[in-house]
C-alpha cells in the first residue's frame, strides 16, 4: 500500500493509473477503522482496480470542540489493517494541506443540512460537503462509496454532487452490525461493555418501527411516537431524535404512500457518547 500526505503526489500517481484505464474508487473515512469500514472497502474493491482510502479528522464538521478531541485517532492500527485488506492508496494529509488558506464555504442543500442531524450539529453538513468535494477534487474517483449508518450524509452528499456535476458515481453500503444488532461506529470504542448493551435500544426501537410498518401499521406518527416512549424509558439512552422518513427528501411522513420509500432514523448519547442509526423500511403491497 502505497501512502500519500500531499494532493499533488496523489494527483501524480493516480493520474498515471488513470492514463492506463485503472478504475478508481474511493472511501472517505476519519480514521479509527473497524469491520464497517473494511466492509465498505471490500465492496468497493470488488468494483475497482484501485482502491483509494482517505484518513483525514476533519475539523470543520465538528460543532463541539470536546467531541474533535476526543475523536479516536489509532493511525497505526488503521494502516495495519488496510494493508490487511489489500488497500492499494491511503491518502493521509493533515490539516494544512486540506485548509493551506481560510475559505468560506456554504452550499444550498435544500435545508437538508439544518434537519436531523443537522438540527443537532449545526454547520456539520456543511463541513462534510466541503472536505468531501476536496478529497473528490484530490482524488477524481470514478465512484466512492458510503456506508448507510450516515444515510442523511449520503443524502446530502448526491445533493452536492449534483449542484457540482461531478463526474462520480455515489454507491450506498448497508449498515454493518454487531451479532446483537448494534451499529459499528468508531465511537463505540468509548462504551463500555454495559453501554453498549444500552445502545442496544436505537436498533430494537427501529426494528420494531420496521415489522410494525411493514405489518400494516396505518398511523407512522403513532408509531413514532411509541418508539421515542420507549427510547426516552430505556435505562443510559438520551434521545435526541427518531423520525420516520422519506428516504430522498428526509421529510418525516404520518402514514402509508405507495409512491415513497422510507427510512427510520435515530440519535442518542449512551455514557456521553453521541450514536446515530438508521433503517430502510418496507412498505406492505
Amino acid at each position: 500500500m502505497l501512502v500519500f500526505n500531499t494532493k499533488r503526489d496523489l494527483k501524480e500517481h493516480l493520474d498515471k493509473l488513470r492514463s492506463q484505464g485503472k478504475r478508481i474508487g474511493l472511501v472517505t473515512t476519519m480514521g479509527a477503522l473497524h469491520e464497517g469500514h473494511l466492509s465498505l472497502m471490500k465492496f468497493t474493491k470488488e468494483d475497482s482496480d484501485v482502491l483509494v482510502c482517505s484518513i483525514f479528522v476533519n475539523p470543520t464538521q465538528f460543532n463541539n470542540d470536546d467531541d474533535l478531541l476526543k475523536y479516536p485517532r489509532p493511525i497505526e492500527q488503521d494502516i495495519s489493517l488496510l494493508e490487511k485488506i489489500d488497500c492499494d492508496v491511503l491518502f493521509l494529509p493533515n490539516v494544512e494541506e486540506m485548509y493551506s488558506e481560510p475559505e468560506q464555504w456554504h452550499i444550498d442543500l435544500d435545508g437538508m443540512d439544518t434537519i436531523l442531524e443537522g438540527a443537532f450539529r449545526p454547520g456539520h453538513f456543511q463541513g462534510v460537503t466541503q472536505i468531501v468535494k476536496k478529497l473528490f477534487d484530490a482524488v477524481e474517483p470514478h465512484f466512492a462509496s458510503f456506508g448507510q449508518k450516515d444515510y442523511q450524509q449520503y443524502v446530502v452528499i448526491a445533493k452536492m454532487v449534483e449542484l457540482f456535476n461531478l463526474p462520480v458515481e455515489l454507491k450506498l453500503c448497508p449498515t454493518v452490525r454487531e451479532p446483537n444488532g448494534l451499529a459499528m461506529s468508531s465511537r463505540n470504542v468509548r462504551l463500555t461493555d454495559n453501554g453498549k448493551k444500552q445502545a442496544l435500544a436505537l436498533s430494537a426501537a427501529l426494528r420494531s418501527v420496521s415489522e410494525k410498518v411493514r405489518g400494516g401499521a396505518e398511523f407512522y406518527s403513532k408509531l413514532k411516537q411509541e418508539a421515542i416512549s420507549f427510547l426516552e424509558n430505556a435505562d443510559g439512552v438520551e434521545l435526541e431524535y427518531f423520525e420516520i422518513c422519506d428516504r430522498e427528501t428526509l421529510q418525516p411522513v404520518d402514514r402509508p404512500q405507495n409512491d415513497i420509500k422510507l427510512v427510520a432514523l435515530v440519535a442518542a448519547w449512551v455514557e456521553g457518547v453521541r450514536l446515530i442509526d438508521n433503517m430502510f423500511i418496507d412498505q406492505p403491497d
